[in-house]
């Protein structure tokens, strides 16, 4: 299971993934950017199932497209969501993932920061020990 920490960076908010393999962590750090956005995550209904296909030029590319992609949506779609069923290839270059969630409704959902990007500024993803370590800046 993925573990999640924040640390602040100047006027954007620094982010600490871990994950048992590239998919948890992919996972959770999409569950850290929402738990970022929208301040009860847990009242975001899993409505409507979207998929999503992408590929990078390297794993530490694609985390960054991946949590790009979500946000994107969130913008463009006014959807949040709450489930993110991630795949990602042996190689680290390319994903297949299914989320789920619903349009935002501001009667339920506390809409608490704006994420504009996921930055490539101190972008970092590695091995650690049996699993995987990735550190990111948040552009709010």
């Amino acid at each position: 299971m993925g573990t999640l920490e924040t640390f602040d960076h100047t006027a954007d908010v620094g982010m600490i993934v871990r994950g048992d393999d590239l998919a948890d962590l992919f996972r959770t750090a999409a569950e850290g950017v929402f738990d970022y956005i929208v301040a009860n995550r847990d009242e975001v209904k899993r409505v409507d199932s979207e998929s999503v296909s992408l590929t990078a030029d390297s794993p530490a590319a694609l985390l960054v497209a991946w949590l790009n992609e979500l946000i994107f949506r969130v913008e463009t779609r006014h959807r949040l969501y709450s489930r993110y069923d991630v795949g990602v290839a042996p190689d680290g270059l390319s994903l297949q993932a299914t989320i789920a969630g619903e349009r935002i409704d501001s009667t339920r959902h506390i809409l608490d920061h704006e994420v504009k990007a996921v930055t490539h500024h101190g972008l970092a993803l590695e091995r650690d020990g049996d699993g995987w370590r990735a550190e990111l800046i948040l552009d709010i």
